[in-house]
């Protein structure tokens, strides 16, 4: 068994505790890259609202809620996650 054990039948890679512990934070920040999109609140022209952002950062979108904003990630297959 290696630190990546391959879920084959799923297309899914499982990652141990030790193989997590020695990922830099650009893979880190990879993972989950095409399928998680991250929600922050910003005050944005005087307004509270929300940047839409990749799981590696990079600022994708905005939307003036947080609801409209999980409706936009998920219109592109993607799960939203909140930061905070």
């Amino acid at each position: 068994m290696s630190d990546f054990d391959s879920g084959a039948e799923e297309g899914r890679v499982t990652l141990t505790p030790a193989s997590l512990r020695s990922l830099s934070n650009l893979d880190f920040a990879r993972l989950g890259a095409d399928a998680v999109a991250y929600l922050r609140p910003v005050v944005l022209n005087g307004a509270l609202a929300f940047s839409i952002h990749a799981a590696d950062g990079t600022p994708i979108g905005a939307a003036p809620d947080a609801a409209l904003a999980a409706a936009a990630i998920r219109q592109h297959d993607m799960e939203p996650m909140l930061v905070h």
